[in-house]
């Protein structure tokens, strides 16, 4: 019973004995073990580690360039600073020289109009034997007061400004109601009309006031979208020889515009009436009125488009104060977006928009052309027998001064007209040609309101 005990306890004792042995032969290939895994994270660490450093140098490296980038535009932008302003010094430095620069479209023009006021002072200095200051007030000939030189020219004209409106610039938009709730209309009396629809008087049932109604057919949401580009247009212009807008109400088939009241007809009319008399002098008053219009309108960047003497009205039927009306064709012009138009009336287009090419401010200044010599010959310069030869006539720009009216016509005036009816033209501003009206255009002997002391 013992031996099977005492075997087992040797087996037992053996088995302990060789346990160690055991152990320490396992323990290599543990360490081994171990050893290989602490190799591998190890690796795995550095690698990382790596990776970290190598996106931490790409992004000093984006870094880099972007500050690099910063530094740059901030030097243009210094630099374009520094040109603009030189260009200012130089600007103020030319009109401190009594020169006016214009500048528009790119285009620059410097006008010395010192130099021409003095030039004017002397000969009227040398025709009256009178002796004048030159300095006296040479200032008030720069660009911002060059009205003041045409009152110095036309000393027998009344070149005063059109009354105003009898109530303040307003920003309108039209609004969904009826406007009988708020107008008495006279529809007996109409005071204008064309493709639009009809203009009545009208009068403002709680001041009293006296408007005029446009009342414009407008069905499809594009023709009133179309009447909501005029009143906006209106919105941006405050000019003594503009119409001003007073409200504007929509309906379900037309957009009424409540307009200033203008009584005096349209100029038109008076170039057409055979008992009017219509002198050269008239015509310097009613173009130079005209020009500080569309002085305005271009400084707003506003294109009328549509400029001719139907819409053209007379403030009275006794004085030769106007203004400017029909803003429906007007656009607002922005030089960099290209503006094109198929659209005006056949006598006063000018070159651009019948080949249906690019139009600006010079479209106008062209229509004022034709106004111009209008006004002087009762003419229009290229009217042919039907619409297509008259377009075919301002495309070539077939033209001329042969005709009997213009035998009494001043050279000057001539001028004035050549330099506005150019195909290839550069821009025009309104102010160089208030300029070029000068004494000398008041000597036609059609004038005979004018005396030879002064014109």
């Amino acid at each position: 019973m013992l031996e099977p005990l005492t075997s087992c306890r040797i087996e037992t004792t053996e088995n302990a004995t060789a346990s160690p042995k055991d152990e320490n032969d396992h323990i290599p290939e543990a360490t081994s073990a171990n050893s290989k895994s602490f190799v591998t994270e190890e690796h795995f660490v550095v690698e990382d580690h790596t990776q970290s450093l190598v996106a931490k140098a790409e992004d000093k490296e984006v870094e880099k360039e972007r500050e690099e980038e910063q530094r740059e535009e901030e030097e243009e932008e210094e630099e374009e600073e520094e040109k603009r302003q030189d260009d200012e010094d130089d600007e103020q430095k030319l009109e401190s020289e009594g020169w006016a620069v214009f500048k528009a479209d790119g285009v620059e023009f410097k006008l010395n109009l010192k130099q021409r006021v003095e030039g004017e002072r002397k000969e009227n200095s040398a025709e009256n034997n009178a002796e004048k200051d030159e300095d006296d007030g040479a200032e008030r000939y720069y660009i911002d007061h060059v009205s003041a030189l045409l009152l110095s020219t036309l000393p027998t004209a009344d070149t005063t400004s059109p009354p105003a409106a009898p109530f303040n610039h307003r920003i309108v938009s039209a609004r969904p109601s009826q406007i009988r709730n708020f107008y008495t209309i006279n529809w007996q009396e109409v005071l204008g009309g064309g493709r639009f629809g009809q203009v009545h008087k009208c009068v403002e049932n709680s001041s009293g006031l006296t408007l005029a109604a446009k009342i414009i057919k407008a069905r499809s949401q594009k023709e009133k979208e179309v009447v909501k580009n005029e009143i906006q247009v209106m919105n941006n212009l405050d000019h003594a020889n503009l119409i001003q807008l007073y409200a504007a109400y929509e309906s379900r088939n037309d957009i009424i515009l409540v307009l200033e009241y203008v009584g005096g007809g349209e100029l038109f009319d008076r170039i057409i009436d055979e008992n009017y008399t219509l002198m050269e002098l008239d015509a310097v008053v009613f173009i130079r009125q005209i020009c500080e219009g569309l002085q305005h309108m271009h400084k707003m960047s506003v294109l009328h488009l549509d400029l001719k003497p139907e819409n053209i009205l007379c403030v009275s039927r006794v004085t030769n104060k106007i203004k400017i009306i029909d803003f429906g064709l007007a656009r607002i012009y922005k030089p960099r977006e290209k503006l094109k138009v198929n659209f005006g009336t056949p006598e006063f287009l000018a070159p651009e928009v019948i080949n249906y090419d690019y139009v600006s401010f010079n479209t106008d200044m062209w229509s004022l052309g034709v106004i111009t010599y209008m006004l002087l010959s009762g003419l229009c310069p290229f009217l042919g027998d039907d619409d297509n030869q008259t377009l075919n006539n301002i495309l070539a720009c077939q033209w001329n001064f042969e005709e009997q009216e213009f035998i009494d016509t001043s050279e000057e005036a001539k001028d004035f007209i050549s330099r506005l009816l150019l195909v290839n033209r550069r821009y025009h501003c309104p102010l160089l040609f208030l300029l070029i009206l000068q004494k000398t255009m008041c000597r036609s002997r059609r004038s005979s309101c004018v005396p030879s002391t002064d014109c």
